[in-house]
């Protein structure tokens, strides 16, 4: 049986300090507690063809969104309004809806074509394609 001269696991209790030391430097409430988040939330992968970024943002208005790319550098930006629904007698205890101007920035990598971008925002989720160049795709070479 191993027997640890420490009162507790070494490895739990850098776990338990690294979980502290997470806390303390997030940012922002979810829903789930604190977390890392910023907005819009964003999911990013990529196929042999493109780059693809998903960007969740209910609530805007698809001409408030600004999307740019310059020297591999994908920007998404905005403006995202103020709740209007409040009336002046109302008392807000909570308010967890982000509003204000956001910006999110991704690194693409030396492939990515920018003159084959394009963005999609449908249901609160902008959809943004940056296709591959074609001289970097797989391709078979006939042997002869």
């Amino acid at each position: 049986m191993y027997w640890s001269s420490f009162p507790r696991d070494a490895f739990a209790e850098f776990d338990r300090l690294q979980r502290e030391l997470s806390r303390a430097v997030e940012r922002s409430p979810s829903i789930r507690g604190f977390g890392r988040s910023s907005f819009p939330a964003l999911n990013v992968g990529d196929t042999q063809q493109a780059v693809e970024i998903y960007a969740f943002a209910p609530g805007l208005d698809p001409a408030s969104i600004d999307v740019q790319l310059d020297r591999g550098i994908l920007t998404i930006s905005g403006d995202r309004r103020a709740d209007t629904t409040q009336t002046d007698k109302s008392t807000v205890h909570v308010n967890e809806r982000f509003s204000g101007a956001f910006r999110r920035v991704v690194s693409l990598p030396d492939d990515a074509d920018p003159d084959a971008v394009s963005a999609e925002y449908r249901d609160g989720v902008l959809h943004i394609a940056v296709k591959r160049r074609a001289e970097t795709q797989p391709r078979r070479i006939n042997v002869q």
